[in-house]
């Protein structure tokens, strides 16, 4: 079937999808060139289709996610693809969609920033069986592993998002990251806990609208073809400042400082990003750090000693990564510290954990501050003495 590409209500190209792959199997036409994703190279009047591809099955709910396969055969759906094609490819995270060629459908009714949808893919996902349902909705669109959903609240998007394990942590430790870079003063989404049935889950605004988007750092870094001769770590850093990011290394240091507090393991380049006008395609900045659920020893027993942990995206261990960071300087880490009885009063809430794994994750978490701060005094002295 033939579709266009949209951005808002421009036609950015036209292509054709194979409905039962949910493939891209010919571009026909571009349109409007600036606006074609970011991360998908447009060169000597070709698109590439191959990772056209990529961006536009990374709108798709992962082949990971939870009870997927038992979703998709109560939609009726072969693969998730098919079930972004079902809300036109819309998202809660740009301003992108797909529109059949021929039909007058318009952003400015159906996108789901401002407009109203379907509670029922959410319900499905979180286990609901439905006699009848609509299949219009972000839940469609939406990505990573753990269950997860949309809501309105006072005319508000929210996520809201299931944990794992035995010991549930994700969120609180998505809380327990925001009171974190609260105290580094770091801009980032705020996180609250809820429960349902028991069980608990993070619940988080949307901070994009139907005049912002994100662009994850992924997008960025495909964007640009990437030298021999750099680090994943200096092309993107290249690539951020070739997009209009100023202050992209501390931008990136940010995150490096936060993760390694919080012993993150899934910081990949797809869960941060950059923040540009869907108008104007301005970029504004970077994105507000977000998603750091995957962190504070989650997966590890509670009587392990907690050696090096591992990192993403630039290197395979914190120690190693952090060593990307050339001013620790800037950050109040010291201040981290008196989060302890904070963290404790958040993590009492979780009646998956026993005061002994609540114990194990202060004691490595305290760890990891004082790691760094050992690791500042060491990047201090060899300052000074480059300086003599």
């Amino acid at each position: 079937m033939i579709y266009y590409l949209k951005h808002k209500n421009l036609n950015v190209l036209e292509m054709e999808i194979d409905e039962e792959t949910s493939t891209i199997v010919k571009v026909f036409n571009v349109i409007e060139a600036e606006h074609i994703p970011l991360g998908v190279r447009f060169e000597h009047q070709i698109v590439d289709r191959k990772a056209l591809n990529h961006w536009f099955k990374g709108r798709s709910i992962p082949a990971s996610r939870e009870n997927i396969d038992r979703v998709l055969e109560e939609v009726g759906e072969l693969n998730t693809g098919g079930l972004a094609l079902k809300c036109y490819g819309l998202s809660l995270s740009d301003c992108y969609w797909i529109c059949p060629k021929g039909s007058d459908l318009d952003f400015d009714k159906i996108n789901f920033f401002e407009n109203d949808f379907s509670k029922d893919m959410g319900e499905i996902l979180f286990g609901k069986q439905l006699d009848s349902f609509s299949l219009v909705s972000p839940d469609n669109t939406s990505d990573g592993w753990l269950k997860k959903k949309w809501i309105i609240l006072n005319e508000d998007r929210y996520l809201l998002k299931g944990a794992s394990g035995v010991f549930r942590q994700e969120p609180f430790n998505e809380k327990i990251a925001g009171m974190v870079m609260e105290k580094l003063r770091l801009l980032h989404v705020e996180y609250e806990v809820i429960f349902e049935d028991g069980m608990p889950y993070s619940l988080c605004k949307n901070f994009l609208s139907k005049d912002t988007e994100l662009v994850s750092a992924w997008s960025v870094y495909s964007h640009f073809k990437k030298p021999n001769h750099l680090s994943a770590y200096e092309h993107l850093i290249e690539s951020y400042e070739k997009i209009g990011i100023t202050n992209a290394v501390e931008n990136i240091e940010k995150l490096l400082v936060t993760d390694f507090l919080i012993a993150n393991t899934d910081r990949h380049m797809n869960n941060f990003g950059i923040v540009r006008n869907s108008n104007t395609l301005e970029v504004l900045g970077a994105a507000p750090i977000f998603d750091s659920g995957t962190s504070l020893f989650m997966s590890m027993p509670t009587k392990v000693e907690v050696d090096d942990i591992e990192s993403k995206p630039f290197a395979k261990t914190h120690e190693k990564q952090i060593k990307l960071a050339s001013d620790l300087q800037k950050f109040d880490v010291e201040s981290v510290l008196e989060l302890r009885e904070g963290i404790r009063t958040n993590l009492s809430q979780n009646p998956f954990m026993d005061e002994e794994r609540i114990e194990f994750v202060i004691k490595n978490f305290d760890g990891r501050v004082r790691l760094l701060l050992e690791l500042m005094q060491e990047q201090r002295q060899m300052q000074s003495h480059k300086m003599i």
